[in-house]
């Protein structure tokens, strides 16, 4: 991407937080009255330099990790497994609420300039989370400028107010507008002080977003991603301090039924033109903010199940080439939080707090051990830089969590704690497999006679996009209209296809339970590579080549629709021939351990049962239980 296109998409998240960040700041002051007001600036300031501190700190991530690093792994590469676990805990919170929160503030801006609707901002934001889950899973991707519009128009608008709000009070010598009388619930202390701190500090949220993305940009890739962050940081300083500059001119404090964007939109603009596009711009940015966490969540998922410590059905891309299972898990866990708060921004802001300042903390300190295992050239800076922004991020984190522990930050505590337990659990499970399914010296009976490769070869297809059900409609074909006659025994001619996705001890079984046929016997693997299917080539010369073997390079890791497409092509060059297509299957002692695997038999038998004589069978291979191994 170019910067001026990567800048408004990347920084959608941490812009947009200006129209919930300054106002949640100043919905925990209010509750001191005039005195708690009075701390507004000072708070403020604070959070300025965290913002500085935190924006210089990534800049020296990127340089480190130039493809990209997120927190889970600058975490996982130099704190370990459990620290890198943690901080996906708190990046995949972060996400879950970006999604609620991003939706209920865009139906708060929606509300405050039509209020009829706030008595259906529930309804309208799961309509919206149902909106983004369609429009992700037909593959609808942020570029260009549809999506960099939102961002740009939501910068003019707030330049817009702060400049004529600025205009305006020049005109009365900068003197503050009263604001409304104030009535004390609580005493002011350091305690309201640091809470009001941890809600503002949530302006800060999608700092994060553009050291995952280095790849995107235009050579020089990290270069173009540390002056765009620059830009970004720039922009979210600007506008945060803009805002809080003209709510203490003007005097505006947070009440219900309208934002403080909205009032201070009021105060600038009245109510015509210019005070709808602030609002429109406000939605739009938010509601893109949302669509932020639908390209990041599905990709940490896909990296906590490449590394085992979630299923691997999060590994699988969909017919759009999108993380479809990432992408349902997020819209139903943002929608159950959105509903379960009423879509009420307040009350989602405690949880956000802590998932995103424990994801900065881990990824920040992950960095300060980086320099210091690597010392190479300006590592003291870097280190220091990095360290302050892991000091301030675990203040800040600490602070949420304590203070605001009974106002919810106690449930995102509980989910990260949760998390951890179910991943790690995970992990052990498949650890479990494999070691079972781990080679041993054995010997398996081969074929007596093989069949010679088909004329001209059979055509290897790459895979496109996974599903069987898109194959399900072979019907129609000239192979489906074939007839059957086949009626005894001797005039059956069979080949055997067996899947292979690795060599392990189940796949092993499986070619032994296919050679025990006495029948020609095919082995087809579907590789997501070039690099994987030559390191497949290897074990197999290794094992000793004893069957004629076909690999397919399926690079968008389908493997149900390459598979089907291979099997069409061998009952359309030999029709005469019996196919049976054999596949391992892994038989787990409990039901919750199903989900952890493949259901691959299923799903080829329901897009194979339109052709005719293809038979699919399944060698079980039972894995034992902890107890048993």
């Amino acid at each position: 991407m170019r910067k001026l296109v990567a800048l408004p998409v990347l920084s959608a998240d941490a812009l947009s937080s200006v129209a919930y960040g300054p106002e949640a700041l100043l919905a925990v002051l209010v509750l001191g009255g005039t005195a708690g007001l009075a701390y507004s600036v000072p708070v403020s300031l604070a959070i300025v330099f965290l913002m500085l501190a935190v924006g210089l700190s990534y800049r020296q991530t990127i340089r480190a990790y130039p493809h990209g690093g997120g927190s889970y792994i600058v975490a996982t590469d130099n704190l370990g497994r459990i620290p890198g676990l943690v901080a996906a805990a708190g990046l995949m919170t972060d996400y879950i609420l970006t999604v609620a929160v991003s939706v209920s503030s865009g139906m708060a801006a929606v509300s405050s300039a039509l209020p009829g609707l706030s008595g259906d901002v529930v309804l309208i934001g799961v309509l919206v989370i149902a909106v983004l889950l369609a429009g992700n899973l037909r593959g609808v991707r942020q570029a260009g400028a549809l999506f960099a519009a939102p961002t740009y128009a939501f910068i003019a608008a707030i330049l817009a107010l702060v400049a004529f709000g600025l205009y305006d009070a020049a005109g009365r010598g900068f003197e503050p507008v009263p604001h409304p009388p104030l009535h004390a619930v609580e005493g002011v202390g350091l305690l309201l002080v640091m809470r009001a701190f941890a809600s503002g500090s949530t302006a800060m949220t999608g700092i994060e977003a553009i050291s995952n993305a280095v790849p995107a940009f235009k050579p020089v890739p990290w270069r173009n991603a540390r002056t765009t962050l620059s830009w970004m940081i720039g922009l979210l300083i600007t506008l945060f301090a803009g805002t809080i500059a003209m709510v203490h001119l003007e005097g505006v404090v947070p009440r219900s039924g309208e934002t403080v964007l909205s009032q201070l939109a009021h105060r600038s603009f009245g109510s015509g033109g210019m005070y709808v596009f602030t609002q429109a711009a406000t939605a739009l940015v938010l509601l893109l903010a949302a669509n932020t966490a639908y390209n990041d969540f599905p990709r940490v998922l896909f990296l906590l199940a490449r590394d085992n410590h979630a299923p691997r059905i999060f590994l699988r891309l969909g017919d759009r080439l999108a993380f479809s299972n990432g992408i349902i898990v997020l819209s139903v866990a943002a929608a159950l939080v959105y509903v379960a708060f009423d879509g009420d921004t307040a009350a989602l802001i405690p949880l956000y707090a802590v998932g995103v300042f424990l994801a900065f903390t881990l990824s920040q300190s992950g960095m300060v051990v980086h320099w210091w295992r690597r010392r190479d050239r300006h590592w003291r800076k870097s280190l220091g830089f990095n360290a302050t922004g892991a000091v301030l991020s675990a203040l800040v984190f600490i602070t949420a969590g304590i203070t605001k522990f009974t106002e919810g930050a106690w449930l995102a505590i509980l989910t990260v704690g949760v998390f951890l337990l179910v991943t790690t659990r995970i992990h052990r499970h498949y650890a479990r497999v494999a070691e079972a399914l781990r080679l041993r010296p054995q010997k398996i009976e081969i074929p007596s006679r093989t069949i010679a490769p088909l004329a001209g070869g059979a055509r290897e297809p790459a895979g496109n996009a996974e599903g069987a059900e898109g194959t399900e409609g072979a019907e129609g074909t000239e192979s489906t209209r074939d007839a059957e006659p086949e009626e005894s025994p001797e005039e059956m001619r069979h080949l055997s296809v067996v899947a292979l996705d690795s060599l392990h001890r189940a796949s092993m079984r499986a070619l032994a339970y296919a050679a025990s046929l006495q029948q020609p016997v095919l082995a087809l693997h579907v590789s997501p590579s070039d690099e994987d299917a030559e390191r497949f080539r290897a074990a197999w010369l290794l094992w000793g080549d004893h069957l004629p073997l076909r690999i397919i390079v399926s690079p968008y890791r389908a493997i149900v629709t390459p598979l089907i497409s291979y099997v069409e092509s061998l009952h359309r060059q030999r029709p005469d021939l019996t196919i049976t297509v054999i596949i391992p299957e892994l038989v787990v002692r409990h039901w919750w351990h199903r989900v952890l695997h493949s259901r691959l038999a299923g799903r080829l038998r329901r897009a194979l049962r339109p052709l005719p004589k293809i038979v699919v069978t399944t060698v079980p291979f039972h894995v034992p239980d902890g107890r048993s191994t």
